[in-house]
């Protein structure tokens, strides 16, 4: 299969509207992804791993998020804020559409995970946050990203650089302000905060500089890393240092901060 088939294989998906043998593929597709007989070159081969530690449903909303949108569907400006709104809202329905059909959407995700888990322990600009014993979950915005596909790198990245809090993606959801969210499920990490200059100490000794200390902002070519703040990274008592969340995106050029990559939705069928 080459890489225009296979892109044509998930528009007829998506076209059809997620039929039970669509679903069927797309789990294959999926397994191709996580065995890596499927290369997907937006990814390095650890955030590759990492997207795929993230589960099934997040490769496959992966995937979904990645495939082309029609002209007709993207009517603002090129460069425009205003088409990456309508880019995202694209993203979003595809992932809609495939999360109700296999099981794995939310509505009203604050109300249900009230009800199912008690009232959330911590909240954030872009997350709800819910004590499910040994793990958390949480209930994460595109506030941040506005695309979904940004959103879902995000996971796959993390995963890659720090895989003790491995986020793994349960399913998909919209609040009751009707804004898309990921359900995600992380390891419950107990420890005390770090003060900035050891977060910095920290993340430079992962080979990260610094960009902007007033922002928690950290970068290397491939990766930029942000919003590093005191309640974001904890020591154990055992001495290790856990990132339990963060803004970690592909390092392009656009985001000023050193990058030099410009991902490819391409894919190689080995």
């Amino acid at each position: 299969m080459t890489n225009q088939e296979f892109w044509q294989s998930i528009q007829q998906i998506i076209s059809s509207g997620f039929q039970i043998n669509d679903l069927k593929q797309l789990d294959i597709y999926a397994e191709w992804f996580i065995t890596r007989k499927l290369v997907y070159q937006r990814f390095s081969q650890a955030e590759q791993h990492g997207c795929a530690a993230g589960g099934t449903n997040n490769v496959i909303a992966t995937i979904l998020a990645g495939a082309e949108i029609a002209s007709d569907c993207l009517t603002a400006p090129i460069g425009s804020f205003k088409r990456e709104v309508q880019c995202g809202a694209q993203q979003e329905k595809r992932i809609e559409l495939w999360a109700k059909a296999v099981g794995c959407w939310f509505d009203h995700t604050e109300k249900t995970f009230n009800t199912l888990l008690g009232s959330e322990i911590a909240s954030g600009g872009e997350a709800h946050v819910y004590d499910n014993g040994s793990t958390l979950v949480k209930s994460i915005g595109l506030d941040y990203f506005v695309l979904p596909i940004l959103a879902l790198d995000r996971i796959a990245l993390h995963n890659a650089s720090f895989p003790e809090t491995r986020m793994k993606v349960l399913g998909f959801g919209r609040n009751e302000d009707l804004e898309f969210q990921i359900i995600v499920e992380q390891p419950f990490i107990k420890g005390q905060q770090m003060s900035d200059a050891e977060i910095s100490t920290y993340i430079q000794q992962l080979g990260f500089k610094v960009i902007n200390p007033r922002n928690w902002t950290f970068a290397t070519e491939q990766t930029y890393l942000s919003d590093l703040h005191d309640e974001n990274v904890l020591l154990s008592a055992q001495g290790n240092v856990f990132v339990v969340d963060c803004d970690i995106r592909i390092n392009t050029p656009q985001l000023n901060a050193g990058g030099n990559r410009t991902p490819s939705n391409a894919v190689i069928i080995q």
